[in-house]
């Protein structure tokens, strides 16, 4: 158990899936060196398959009685899709924009498909994914050589990439499936939450950069942070899918607001609403029922009365005050640990940058 624990709420009634917080991340850490299927933080379309394909169908986490489960390692190819890019240097000679291998699958690629009978109550919304941070990490469970660790200072779980032999147990320990295998050099790799950035007090990538601020970040055990607050105090921000038994340190508000239903004239269906709440339960567990109730009866509640403190919060007048990161709390820690602090993980790419190819991931384009 860490001493403090560094966490995320994102507010799924204001995401608009604009992949800013997706660019973000993939432009600072994985855009290059074997990382270019990776996307440590992506948003998908949901109702849909995901990013790996099936991720929910994949396995990993724990049973109920606490034994990790067997899980699946996603194919690249077929789950991932081959990472591809477009042939800009011949738009000039008038070609068509076409792709330089076949697309199979890729991050979002259900995007906006939903599910229903269009248009009387067709819907679809965006959940932002990136690694949970657990506090009970099946990836770190099913490595075999200590290589996945939590930090002390701040519950942030990292790859000991010294350590790391690229067996991805992990990969399949993971029941979010938010750890990927660098074939280049043979070694896994994960959303580290932007440590060296929030080290400095600035927050993660994707969330500095989220033009819709649904993102906050701060610890759990700070009172004052809207983190805290929303979890803790209030309890409307709820983790996905809690049954798989890791703890996750990422929460959502779910969306608790949609259009309504139309009848066969077209006529508002009064009282109704579009998601299913059946499949809100699937991703948020049985609360997901009060948290509705909860966030819907604030609004009635600031209608008549203009307070609502849930709702000051949600709204995130102050980009700012999103981000509770206690800056001093490093800098006292880095006094006392000079010369054990934890490396920035580019640096330690230059090993394994010749191992040899493997075969699993040996596909067309480059990419193996």
């Amino acid at each position: 158990m860490s001493k403090r624990q560094l966490a995320m709420v994102m507010d799924l009634n204001k995401c608009i899936g604009c992949q800013t917080c997706t660019v973000a991340c993939k432009t600072q850490w994985t855009n290059r060196n074997g990382r270019e299927y990776m996307y440590w933080n992506n948003v998908e379309t949901y109702p849909g398959s995901g990013y790996p394909k099936n991720w929910m169908e994949l396995g990993g986490g724990f049973d109920a009685a606490g034994d990790l489960q067997e899980g699946v390692i996603p194919n690249l190819e077929a789950d991932y899709g081959v990472p591809w890019d477009y042939n800009y240097e011949s738009l000039a000679n008038g070609e068509v924009m076409t792709p330089d291998t076949d697309p199979t699958w890729g991050p979002n690629w259900d995007e906006d498909e939903g599910a229903g009978a269009f248009p009387q109550d067709n819907y679809f919304f965006y959940i932002p994914r990136i690694c949970n941070h657990c506090t009970n990490p099946g990836c770190l469970s099913a490595c075999p050589r200590d290589a996945i660790f939590k930090r002390d200072q701040d519950g942030v779980v990292l790859v000991d990439l010294d350590r790391c032999q690229g067996y991805r147990y992990c990969i399949a320990g993971c029941p979010y499936k938010k750890i990927y295998f660098n074939p280049k050099i043979s070694k896994s790799e994960k959303c580290i939450l932007c440590f060296p950035r929030v080290e400095q007090g600035l927050p993660p990538a994707c969330a500095q950069q989220c033009v819709g601020r649904i993102r906050f970040v701060g610890f759990l055990d700070d009172q004052e942070s809207q983190v805290h607050k929303l979890v803790h105090k209030y309890k409307v921000a709820l983790p996905l899918r809690e049954d798989y038994g890791t703890q996750p340190n990422i929460y959502y508000i779910p969306p608790t607001e949609a259009p309504p239903k139309f009848d066969a004239e077209g006529r508002i269906i009064e009282g109704s609403n579009r998601i299913p709440v059946e499949e809100l339960e699937k991703l948020f567990g049985p609360e997901v029922h009060r948290v509705i109730k909860t966030i819907k009866g604030e609004i009635e509640k600031r209608k008549e009365t203009g307070k609502s403190e849930i709702l000051d919060l949600l709204i995130a007048y102050q980009h700012s005050e999103m981000f509770r990161l206690d800056n001093n709390y490093y800098q006292e820690i880095a006094k006392g640990n000079v010369g054990q602090a934890v490396h920035p993980v580019d640096e330690r790419y230059v090993k394994g940058a010749h191992t040899k190819a493997i075969s699993h991931f040996s596909v067309g384009g480059g990419h193996h």
